[in-house]
C-alpha cells in the first residue's frame, strides 16, 4: 500500500490516544442512539465528540504522524527473483540512504558499519558470480533477507527513535538503540561472513578434488595426494 495514499494516512490518523479518544468520544452517542435514549441528534454529536476527542487526546498526549518518512519508502525493496540484481538493488539504496544520513540519526561509527555489511554483502555476490558456486536454498534465503529485510529492518526501526533516546537511553537489554544497533550490524556481518566461508568452503573442495585427480592421473610415488586417492 502507498504510505501517502489517504487510506494510509486515515489508519495513522487513527493510530495512538489521539484517535482512541475520538473513536471513544464518537461512539458514545451512537450507542445510546442503539439504546434508544437519543434520536437523530446521535450523529452530529458523534462527529462534533470526534473532533473534540481528536484534538484532547493530540494535545495530552501528542498527535499521529500523518505523513511517511522519506526514507520509509527508500527502504523499501521489491524481490524481483532474481538474488543478485535483487541484493544489488537493495544495497544501492541502502548506501544512498545512509550517505543522506536522515535527520542526521546515523553516527559516523553506525554510518560505517552498515556500510561494512554492504560491502561484505557485495564482496558475497562477487565471489558467488566469480567462482558460479552454489549457494544452498537456505544460505541463499539469508543472503536475499540480510539486504531485503533483515537490515533495511534494523535500519528503518533505528532511525524512527528520536536520536537523543537512541543515544542516551538504556533499553531493556541494557544497552542504549545506539549500541543494540551497532551488535545487530555486527551480527549480520558475522552472517554474511559464514555464507562467504561456506562458499569458499565448496570452492576449496573442487580445487582439491581436482588436485586429487590430476596427482592420480600423473601420479608421482610417494605422493601424499596418491596415497589418499588410493
Amino acid at each position: 500500500m502507498d504510505t501517502n495514499s489517504p487510506v494510509e494516512r486515515a489508519l495513522r490518523a487513527l493510530s495512538g490516544p489521539a484517535g482512541w479518544c475520538a473513536i471513544a468520544l464518537a461512539a458514545a452517542p451512537v450507542v445510546l442512539k442503539l439504546l434508544g435514549l437519543l434520536d437523530v441528534v446521535a450523529y452530529p454529536l458523534a462527529l462534533a465528540g470526534a473532533v473534540a476527542g481528536y484534538a484532547v487526546g493530540g494535545l495530552l498526549f501528542g498527535f499521529p504522524r500523518l505523513g511517511a518518512r522519506a526514507w520509509e519508502a527508500d527502504l523499501a525493496f521489491p524481490d524481483t527473483g532474481d538474488a543478485r540484481q535483487t541484493i544489488e538493488h537493495a544495497l544501492a539504496g541502502i548506501r544512498a540512504l545512509v550517505a543522506g544520513n536522515p535527520e542526521g540519526r546515523l553516527s559516523p561509527t553506525l554510518r560505517t558499519a552498515v556500510l561494512d555489511v554492504c560491502g561484505r554483502l557485495e564482496e558475497l555476490l562477487a565471489q558467488w558470480e566469480r567462482t558460479k558456486g552454489a549457494l544452498s536454498l537456505e544460505e541463499e534465503f539469508h543472503a536475499r533477507h540480510i539486504a531485503l529485510s533483515y537490515l533495511p529492518e534494523a535500519l528503518r526501526g533505528y532511525l524512527s527513535i528520536p536520536k537523543g533516546f537512541a543515544l542516551e537511553k538504556r533499553l531493556e537489554n541494557g544497552r542504549t538503540a545506539h549500541d543494540t544497533f551497532a551488535q545487530t550490524l555486527a551480527d549480520l556481518g558475522s552472517k554474511v561472513d559464514q555464507l562467504r566461508d561456506d562458499l569458499a568452503g565448496q570452492d576449496a573442495q573442487a580445487f582439491l578434488s581436482h588436485s586429487r585427480f590430476i596427482d592420480y592421473k600423473f601420479a608421482r610415488p610417494g605422493s601424499v595426494l596418491d596415497d589418499d586417492v588410493r
